[in-house]
């Protein structure tokens, strides 16, 4: 087990995850696992927030590097891993609550600089995500798979029959996209190849 908890508190339950090329281990703590027995098990928040952690790779410490959401959920650097985007699915279980993409610096040291707006999904609730090597962010929406371009313009959708969980690039040459839904795995060729990750 890598971590289970924060300042001696239990952690909500703990959802998606990077690791950066420098051996540190980066996750969202969102409260689904633990507001029902559904997915986990019912409990309260001995945290009290939904937050951001990294995982040390050489000391193992973990230390809080974002506090701002309501929900974090998926998250993924860029190539240079020089800004890490992290989905608000706030929205999924609280009416007018976030369903947006947001971006941070990230620093030398490991922190992150201030939120800023990447893309706002609307009325879908984005979960997972990667970017390709072009910089283009693709995530879930609803019952697609939403492309953003680097300024965060919508610029393509990929419709799904489900509604979409996650995905990820793979395959020889990083150019097949395997998106995960409610009852099935589908998978597509594109023209964009996923960044190379640690």
């Amino acid at each position: 087990m890598l971590a289970d908890r924060f300042d001696g508190q239990r952690l909500n339950s703990p959802n998606d995850v990077v690791v950066k090329s420098d051996g540190s281990i980066w996750f969202t703590d969102p409260d689904y696992g633990i507001m029902t027995d559904y997915e986990g098990g019912r409990a309260d928040s001995e945290i009290g927030a939904c937050n951001v952690y990294r995982i040390d790779g050489d000391s193992g410490t973990v230390s809080c590097v974002a506090r701002s959401y309501m929900r974090p959920n998926g998250l993924a650097f860029d190539a240079g891993e020089t800004r890490l985007f992290v989905a608000d699915s706030g929205g999924s279980h609280t009416p007018g609550g976030p369903r947006k993409i947001f971006v941070h610096d990230v620093t030398d040291g490991g922190q992150l600089g201030d939120a800023r707006l990447f893309a706002d999904l609307g009325d879908n609730v984005p979960d997972g995500f990667r970017l390709d090597d072009r910089g283009y962010l693709w995530t879930s929406a609803g019952q697609a798979v939403e492309i953003y371009a680097p300024d965060g313009a919508l610029v393509g959708r990929i419709r799904v029959p489900e509604n979409v969980s996650n995905l990820t690039f793979g395959g020889r040459h990083r150019n097949r996209l395997f998106i995960t839904a409610t009852t099935s795995v589908y998978a597509v060729f594109t023209a964009a190849k996923g960044i190379q990750t640690p």
